[in-house]
């Protein structure tokens, strides 16, 4: 008797293993639980308002053969994505705990040069699996229910798309404490809003729980910009407004200046160095992008193709966006 008990038990010992192993292969998104997998995690969570950021592609593969798909330790996406933080995250240093994760990227090259519905599948796939993972473990291990604030920027957009149409809709309780979107670098669309009714886009400085989106460009392009798509929307952040009027450079707050690599230049107060008056913007409803008129190309790293520029849509209208961030907080915090 004592025999069949112990064969028993050793069957059910193997099928509970089995079980716990087929789990275990099938979870393929990155552990969050895990501070490594995160590029920002604050210590102390004092401020009333979290960001939670997707940073832009940073990182290419280097061979052919190589996988379209980064490793969540991959060196240049590690140091790549810490340059894009200083340009772009910093936005919200002063007024919200900014979570960052690490995720899992496709390389940007190969991901354009695919149809749309063949671009959905290959981010639709590991890295927005992360993405949602990692807000997911925020959400429910971080935030403690604090109101937040979804940024991103080109493929980290691309990711907030995502999140945006499914993640909120199958969680209002969530979607209902977003101050807003900073859907910047990607296109958000007229008919991915019809798709998905929940959501709005902003119309002003100082509405909440709205998605707001640019991308940047010249007045002319030399070809095509691969992440503007049919019925794009833009909203200007000098006016704030989806007007097509033009906002002189005058009444820019400020720019940030990069160099050949991507990272912010510092003065010699150790502070950005920033540069007033530089960048103006004119919505183009008719391409869907913002237009900027007055940057000096010769100066700027354009991987897109002259005209298209992409990596400088948060350092343009830096402090602009420095300042509405502080607005919506202040609007939202007070309703």
């Amino acid at each position: 008797m004592k025999i069949k008990i112990t064969i028993i038990s050793l069957i059910v010992l193997v099928l509970v293993c089995g079980l716990l192993f087929v789990f275990k292969k099938e979870s393929t998104s990155t552990d969050y639980s895990k501070s490594e997998h995160w590029l920002s995690l604050p210590r102390v969570s004092d401020k009333k308002v979290d960001v939670f950021y997707l940073y832009p592609t940073s990182w290419q593969k280097v061979n052919q053969n190589d996988s379209n798909i980064c490793d969540i330790d991959n060196p240049s996406m590690l140091k790549g994505s810490k340059l894009a933080f200083d340009r772009q995250a910093t936005v919200f240093n002063d007024v919200a705990n900014i979570y960052a994760p690490y995720y899992r990227q496709a390389d940007a090259l190969y991901t354009l040069s695919l149809p749309l519905a063949e671009q959905d599948k290959v981010v639709g796939g590991i890295p927005k699996e992360d993405a949602f993972a990692a807000f997911d473990y925020y959400i429910k291990n971080y935030n403690n229910e604090r109101p937040f604030i979804l940024a991103g920027h080109s493929q980290g957009s691309n990711m907030l798309v995502y999140l945006l149409s499914e993640y909120m809709k199958k969680n209002p309780d969530v979607y209902k404490r977003m101050v807003a979107a900073y859907v910047i670098g990607y296109s958000v669309t007229d008919s991915y809003l019809k798709d998905n009714p929940h959501l709005k886009f902003a119309e002003g400085p100082s509405d909440t729980g709205v998605i707001i989106s640019y991308n940047t460009e010249a007045p002319v392009i030399a070809k095509k910009n691969p992440v503007v798509l049919p019925g794009a929307i833009a909203i200007n952040p000098i006016t704030w407004t989806r007007e097509e009027v033009l906002a002189p450079a005058t009444e820019n707050k400020g720019s940030i200046v990069l160099d050949k690599t991507g990272a912010v230049l510092l003065g010699a107060d150790g502070k950005f160095l920033s540069v007033k008056k530089y960048a103006d913007a004119r919505v183009d409803k008719a391409r869907g992008v913002l237009v900027c008129s007055t940057a000096d190309e010769s100066k700027l790293q354009l991987g897109f193709g002259p005209g298209i520029y992409h990596s400088y849509d948060y350092p343009f209208y830096y402090f602009n966006l420095k300042e509405n961030v502080a607005r919506r907080i202040e609007s939202f915090l007070s309703k």
